[in-house]
């Protein structure tokens, strides 16, 4: 391996792509896109791609890897051969897309070039004919490549490139053994470009076992998410979250904006709320179709949605011009997600705006984003009354001059004058009667706000409830395409590392599942399936014990009847789990964090589904419908 390490700044290239050696119909379409200079990492890059070698890229999201790649194999392929010459593997269906897009964005004038993104949720026939047709470029998830190389049906015997994307996420989502799989079924002589935002101990030795001698490239991108992004925080004291945020929309002057959210569930009802305030929302989360994920996108591309409500993977790859504003509702619990969040904004050397709620508690956290971003986020007022009142006053006058400036209105003029005859009024009393017509039972000014109780304000602060959904991985029914299962293990029972999740002391329950050893099956599996399909974050699902034919896994004591019989009918490594209760509720949870350090939790049973709502709130209790989505074949 090369112990050249080439560290970049974001700087303006000196060099421009055609000294690159980058081939003429590649230099015309990214003269159609307006590229005019490479960023740093595709000036490192390219001419190593092009020279044949291997590389290993560390670099953040937003750096230009996808052209660093995309370009200078392009430039190498063969059109004529239609079997793949090159696979891209990217952790999620959204990543597998943008990349797939950007392909064929810059192989426009490439003459009968085919690309195409193969991921779970879509369906099999769409991508076998495809794949029947012949295609230059596989992009795809680890989970429904090894499905289709399996089933024959994806052939990489003339392959010539291998990209691997984001590693490391595929490695925090429990990829690696498929990865590796996918890996040694290549051909010997492929070329290999690995890129990753950080390299842990599993990636290193990856690279040490399947790349040969790859040239080093480290893009450091310093406060990348601070100097042209402005970050301010709210702290949450005194107005209910969501009464904040429909003051902020009011005040803020943005085109499009991305809110974040801890859980799939919050998506749906956020923006079904802010729907009913007349605002024009949409939620996308992991439960959702792929089609309607990519409507939503596609109306926000387009304008006819302002607003997003997402969780960390269903934006994951997200790249839309018009988003001017991010705006964290719940704070991630990590400083990397963070700044993937806000990435969302500010792109391409535009401006943009992040903003934090940060409950007291979190105030840890905030710290934490600071220094991993080099930059003090300042705090934020809420806008007042007044200024509020005083912008819906101006927006209601601007209405009455554009209505007047751009509609006929002859006709109405001559009914009023008629009315003011008929009824004798005056026409400024008519004005008035159809002003408050036209608001309806929706007042025009905001009533000054009521005082809220240190305990209304704790109750509407505290964190998600631990046993709702949360979207930690994209949409699958399988243990693939999963987004924080732990890392593999025959009988491991390493958790994921232990974040703050507030209080996490709770009543563990043993249960045993039909499926074991012989069968396959990992513990990273067991994981994603149950974590999926209960909504139980990786944490509470502990002690796993891999037998022969069967496994013992040890889940928060008092577990709903009807989430059991739904989790029953999920198949993991092709068995049904069947699961049933060993044990009473009275172990304790074990946890294995990366560090190797032990804790022990006791005390409280499985949380309620409905405890991060307000106590006032009579919603009807719902399960995840992920339990419904178990009785459906897996996809990959």
């Amino acid at each position: 391996m090369s112990n050249d390490t080439t560290e970049s700044t974001e700087t303006s290239s000196l060099l421009s792509f055609r000294d690159l050696g980058i081939i003429e119909p590649l230099l015309k379409a990214l003269k159609d896109v307006g590229y005019e200079t490479p960023s740093p990492i595709q000036a490192e890059t390219i001419p190593y791609i092009l020279a044949g070698k291997d590389v290993l890229g560390q670099a953040q999201t937003g750096t230009g890897k996808t052209a660093a790649f995309a370009l200078p194999i392009l430039s190498r392929i063969d059109l004529k051969q239609k079997d793949p010459q090159v696979l891209v593997l990217a952790p999620t269906r959204e990543l597998a897309i943008q990349v797939a897009e950007a392909f064929q964005r810059y192989a426009s004038h490439l003459k009968d070039f085919h690309v195409l993104p193969i991921y779970g949720g879509q369906d099999y026939s769409t991508q076998l004919r495809s794949l029947k047709r012949g295609a230059h470029v596989v992009v795809g998830t680890p989970g429904r490549v090894m499905d289709h190389m399996r089933k024959g049906t994806l052939s990489l015997a003339n392959l010539k490139f291998l990209v691997l994307d984001e590693a490391d996420e595929m490695l925090r989502m429990g990829f690696i053994d498929d990865v590796e799989w996918i890996l040694e079924q290549t051909p010997d002589n492929r070329q290999i470009a690995l890129f990753s935002a950080t390299m842990p101990t599993v990636i290193r030795r990856m690279t040490e076992k399947y790349l040969n001698k790859p040239e080093h490239v480290t893009i450091k991108v310093t406060t990348a998410s601070a100097e042209n992004i402005r970050q301010r925080y709210w702290l949450v004291s005194g107005v209910h979250k969501l009464d904040a945020l429909t003051r902020i929309l009011e005040a803020e002057t943005f085109d499009g904006m991305i809110i974040f959210v801890r859980t799939k569930t919050a998506t749906i009802e956020l923006a079904e709320k802010l729907e009913a305030r007349g605002y024009s929302a949409a939620a996308i989360n992991g439960d959702m179709s792929q089609n309607l994920r990519e409507r939503a996108i596609n109306h926000l591309k387009n304008g006819k949605l302002d607003i997003l409500i997402a969780t960390d993977v269903a934006a994951r790859g997200l790249d839309v011009d018009r988003i001017t504003h991010v705006l964290n509702y719940d704070i991630p619990y990590d400083t990397e997600s963070y700044v993937h969040r806000i990435g969302r904004t500010g792109r391409a050397g535009r401006t943009g705006d992040a903003i934090l709620f940060i409950a007291p508690r979190e105030r840890k956290l905030l710290s934490n984003i600071e220094r991993a971003t080099k930059q003090k986020i300042e705090e934020m007022g809420l806008p007042s009354t007044e200024i509020i009142n005083n912008k819906r006053i101006a927006r209601f006058k601007q209405n009455i001059t554009d209505t007047l400036a751009a509609e006929e209105l002859s006709f109405f003029s001559q009914l009023i004058e008629q009315y003011e005859r008929e009824h004798n009024v005056t026409a400024l009393e008519v004005a008035s009667a159809l002003a408050k017509l036209v608001q309806g039972d929706d007042p025009l000014l905001m009533a000054p706000p009521k005082k809220v109780s240190e305990r209304e304000r704790d109750r509407d602060d505290r964190p998600p409830s631990r046993g709702r959904e949360r979207d930690s991985r994209p949409e699958g029914r399988n243990s693939r395409d999963r987004n924080d299962r732990p890392n593999r293990g025959e009988t491991s029972e390493r958790r994921p590392p232990r974040r703050d999740f507030g209080a996490s002391n709770i009543e563990m329950e043993t249960f045993r599942i039909e499926v074991g050893n012989a069968h396959g099956v990992k513990a990273g599996n067991i994981v994603g399936a149950i974590a999926n399909e209960t909504g139980i974050e990786g944490a509470h699902i502990a002690r796993i014990r891999i037998e022969d034919n069967y496994s013992t896994v040890e889940l928060p004591a008092g577990m709903p009847k009807e989430l059991l019989n739904e989790l029953r009918k999920v198949r993991v490594a092709g068995q049904l789990l069947n699961i049933s209760s060993v044990s009473g509720g009275s172990s304790k949870a074990e946890y294995k964090s990366e560090s190797k350090s032990e804790t022990k939790s006791e005390g409280k049973k499985f949380p309620k589904f409905d405890d991060d709502k307000p106590k006032g709130d009579k919603s009807k209790k719902r399960l995840s419908s992920t339990s419904r989505r178990a009785k459906e074949p897996t996809d990959g």
